[in-house]
């Protein structure tokens, strides 16, 4: 093994938002290094950072976060009173179901049931 993961970060515009936006999602107290820098570190979970960058976002992300839930339909509806915003429909299947959704900057996540 060469390393262990220690955080995942965001490049973002407003770190303290995207770390009280991501701690009423997953729990957590935000932590507020700088005003370029905050960071919150779910009970359950990775740690989350967001870094204050200049360029904005501009294309879908390259990963995303799988965030287990009860009813994704019931998590969307927080979701977006906290500021977050739906990317596509709630999609069904034989397996389970999925919301795709976005925080108040665009970085999509997805909230999944089995």
């Amino acid at each position: 093994m060469i390393a262990r993961q220690s955080q995942l970060v965001f490049d973002c515009a407003d770190p303290a938002l995207l770390a009280e936006f991501w701690a009423a999602v997953l729990g957590g107290e935000p932590a507020h290094r700088d005003a370029g820098w905050s960071s919150v570190h779910p009970p359950d979970g990775l740690r989350l950072a967001f870094q204050r960058v200049p360029e904005g976002k501009t294309v879908k992300n390259r990963l995303h976060l799988d965030l287990a839930v009860a009813s994704p339909a019931e998590a969307a509806r927080a979701v977006l009173a906290l500021g977050g915003r739906a990317v596509s429909e709630l999609q069904v299947d034989a397996v389970g179901a999925f919301q795709t959704m976005a925080d108040p900057e665009g970085n999509e996540f997805c909230l999944v049931s089995p």
